[in-house]
């Protein structure tokens, strides 16, 4: 009995040489997808896979930075995986040629003023709902002083940075950088640590496109 697979696919990447041989390359467009061949029957929330595939992804990143895929898209044939990505070619190349020595940083912060998420059940249309979430989302405000510091200290090391609200009670940095500045990011995270001592915050890197992959930012 011939054995059905199905390949998850990790990341967009520009060169077949980024990818090969630590996963398979699969040609899309003038692109090429990285991908790990798993029976058709595997459970993508295995955890072993799980691990295995965030092994691949950093050892991708090693080589050059590539657009992350949301985990959980497998395809079957090349024919699949390219409708899947075919639309966002044209953007992303010339994105990962620009890029192509630069990783995303992210670092995540609790809100010190945030409002309550608002109830469904309390909104008779859907579109009031909507709105009432966007009005708590866009009240969630971080300490004015240690923004100032991250302002300070991590933003111009970034490239390109965007303050995102997450939900209602967290915001996050996001902030693409030079390889060559990751050290510097990781000191800029202990200063950070030591002049905002009260303020939890989690600061994380590298990461592949993303943020910086899906929409435009100034």
């Amino acid at each position: 009995m011939t054995m059905m697979v199905k390949s998850v696919a990790i990341g967009v990447h520009l060169l077949r040489e980024d990818i090969e041989p630590l996963a398979a390359a699969v040609p899309v467009a003038d692109l090429f997808v990285s991908a790990l061949a798993v029976d058709d029957d595997q459970p993508l929330g295995d955890r072993e896979l799980l691990l295995r595939v965030a092994e691949i992804r950093a050892g991708l990143l090693q080589r050059a930075t590539f657009v992350a895929i949301r985990y959980g898209f497998a395809f079957r044939s090349p024919a699949e995986a390219e409708a899947k990505v075919a639309s966002f070619v044209t953007r992303w190349k010339p994105l990962l040629v620009e890029n192509r020595s630069r990783v995303e940083m992210t670092l995540k912060v609790a809100a010190a003023q945030w409002r309550e998420r608002p109830d469904r059940h309390q909104f008779q249309s859907g579109a009031g709902y909507l709105r009432a979430l966007q009005e708590a989302k866009s009240a969630a405000s971080i300490d004015p002083q240690f923004r100032a510091e991250v302002e300070e200290r991590i933003v111009p090391l970034c490239v390109r940075h965007q303050w995102i609200v997450r939900d209602n009670t967290s915001l996050e940095l996001a902030g693409l950088i030079e390889r060559e500045s990751l050290s510097a990011v990781t000191a800029a995270g202990e200063a950070l640590k030591e002049a905002c001592p009260s303020v939890p915050f989690l600061l994380s890197a590298p990461w592949p496109l993303e943020v910086f992959a899906n929409a435009d930012h100034e």
